[in-house]
This record gives C-alpha cells, sequence and structure tokens, in this order.
C-alpha cells in the first residue's frame, strides 16, 4: 500500500487593497519622483564671428598687397616672388622682413602712427590697426592665434559676448600702443592687442569660475606659462610689446565683467520640479565673482 498523500497547504489568501491604500500608494511614490533633475548642460554655441574675422583680416591683407603693387612702385627687380604673385609681389627683405608691404601703404591704408592720431586727431586708426598686417609671417601667426583662442571661447560663450571682448582687448591694446609710441615715431599694425586680450580673458575666466574647475592649480600654471611665452616673444626687435600688454590688460578685466558663470552646485528655479523645496540652495554666483566684476567694470570705463 502506498503511503497516504497529505493535501498540499493552499497558498494564503492576500488581503485585496482598498483604494484609500492604492491612493496613499501612489502619492507616496509620485512625492519620491519629484527629485530635481541636474542642471542641464550648457549651451554650446556655433561659432561663426572668429572665422568671420580671420576671412576679414585675410581679405585685408590681400587688398594691402594690390593697393601696396609692389612692381610699380620698387621696380620689379626689388620685389620678391614677382614672377609668380605680380602686382601682389612682398618688398625687399631689408625693406620688410615679414614678406609684406612698404611702410607707406601701411600708414596710408590705416596704420597706428602717433603723430596722425594725436595731432592729426585721426582717431578711427585705433580700429583700423587692428585689421591690417605688416606681412605674410605676422598674418599667419596671428590668424593661428585667432583660431585656436577665438573660436575655443565663441564655442563656449557666444559672439555676443566674445565680440565686444575682442573690440575692448584691440582697442586697448591700439590705446596703449599710441602713448608709448609718441617717441618712436613709428607704425603699428596687427591684431594681436586683440588676441592678447582673449589669452587674458581666458586667466580671469579660470579665476573668477574657479569653483567650476577640479585641476585648479595645473589650469592655472599651464595657463600663466602660455602667457609668459607669448608676452616674451614681444621684446623681440620690431614688435609693439606695449599693444600685447594693453590688449592682455583690457582682455583681462573685460573678462572678469562678460565670462563670469554660475558656480559649482547652483540650480536655475525653472529646473525644479513644482513644489519641491531645496533645502541647501547654492547661491549663483560667489562674493569674490560680485567684487571682480565691479572693480573691473570701473577700471574699463574709467581708464
Amino acid at each position: 500500500m502506498g503511503r497516504p498523500s497529505r493535501p498540499s497547504p493552499s497558498p494564503p489568501v492576500q488581503p485585496t487593497p482598498s483604494h484609500d491604500d492604492i491612493e496613499k500608494g501612489s502619492k507616496r511614490a509620485s512625492h519620491k519622483s519629484k527629485v530635481p533633475p541636474p542642471p542641464p548642460p550648457s549651451k554650446l554655441w556655433k561659432p561663426w564671428l572668429m572665422p568671420l574675422a580671420f576671412v576679414a583680416n585675410t581679405s585685408v591683407f590681400i587688398y594691402t598687397m594690390y593697393v601696396n603693387d609692389c612692381p610699380h612702385t620698387s621696380g620689379t627687380s626689388k620685389c620678391i616672388l614677382y614672377e609668380y604673385l605680380g602686382r601682389y609681389s612682398f618688398q625687399s627683405l631689408k625693406e620688410n622682413p615679414l614678406l609684406g608691404p612698404s611702410y607707406i601703404t601701411l600708414q596710408t591704408l590705416g596704420g597706428l602712427d602717433w603723430t596722425q592720431v594725436v595731432e592729426g586727431k585721426e582717431y578711427w586708426r585705433l580700429f583700423s590697426c587692428m585689421w591690417l598686417h605688416a606681412g605674410l609671417i605676422h598674418l599667419l601667426i596671428n590668424m593661428l592665434s585667432l583660431l585656436g583662442l577665438g573660436i575655443r571661447l565663441e564655442h563656449e560663450f557666444g559672439f555676443v559676448r566674445i565680440g565686444p571682448l575682442y573690440m575692448i582687448s584691440g582697442f586697448g591694446g591700439s590705446l596703449t600702443s599710441v602713448l608709448s609710441l609718441a617717441r618712436k615715431r613709428i607704425v603699428s599694425v596687427g591684431a594681436s592687442g586683440a588676441l592678447f586680450g582673449l589669452l587674458g580673458s581666458m586667466l580671469s575666466e579660470l579665476i573668477t569660475n574657479w569653483s567650476n574647475y577640479t585641476n585648479k592649480c595645473s589650469a592655472l600654471s599651464t595657463m600663466l606659462l602660455i602667457i609668459c611665452l607669448n608676452l616674451a616673444i614681444g621684446f623681440l626687435p620690431r614688435v609693439d610689446n606695449s599693444a600685447h600688454i594693453g590688449g592682455f590688460v583690457s582682455g583681462l578685466l573685460a573678462g572678469f565683467v562678460l565670462l563670469m558663470r554660475p558656480q559649482y552646485g547652483y540650480i536655475s528655479s525653472k529646473h525644479v520640479p513644482e513644489g519641491y523645496q531645496i533645502k541647501h540652495k547654492v547661491a549663483k554666483h560667489q562674493v569674490h565673482q560680485y567684487v571682480l566684476f565691479g572693480i573691473s567694470l570701473v577700471l574699463l570705463i574709467t581708464g
């Protein structure tokens, strides 16, 4: 005979949740889901202004060489690459070692000359000189810097900020150059002042947005090394270092005003769900950012 089988125990009966329990559970779940999402990443801009500045500088240099017309003014025997460039050929290396036009051409087209700016009151030269270059070598160096620095900054901050910063730096460099040219009586040209301003703005952006960076000391030391190397170039012959320094200082101050970011951990109210209360709210900007903003703005206006 087989062993009598036991009846299998029936599964325990689960109580059916009431309507009130379902409503309370849904409220608890919805309360847990009201966690503020992380703030969206910073908007990245599509650069177009700095590439346009590149095209403008290059076009002005081509026009400068057209106006210069070395074969007509100096004779074909004194022009470099006349066989290939014709009217656009360069002046002799003795006259212009940077492969470019003559001194007279740069002065005529708007080069920065102390006598014409101060005594002749031709203040437009403070801006026109930013678009002229002494030679092909000068143009290549500046345009590589423009594409490397300008596009990166415009990509992060947009043309609305970088455009005024570029012009302020260029004007500051020209103004400093005029003040130092009273005894030199030379013509100064180039976008170097504006480009050094972009470099200075990168330093001020690092300082004012200090809390947003992780490797702070490494970033600061690298930036200072690059700045020192570039300023050292200004002590070479035929280089107007006063424009570099003036542009750098102007860009440094403008960076404190135009490139201030919200500090790390700040969440805008528009990114917080309705009804959610943030216990530890982070201020949008730190005190030192407002202090640097105010001091720099005053110095830019009065200086």
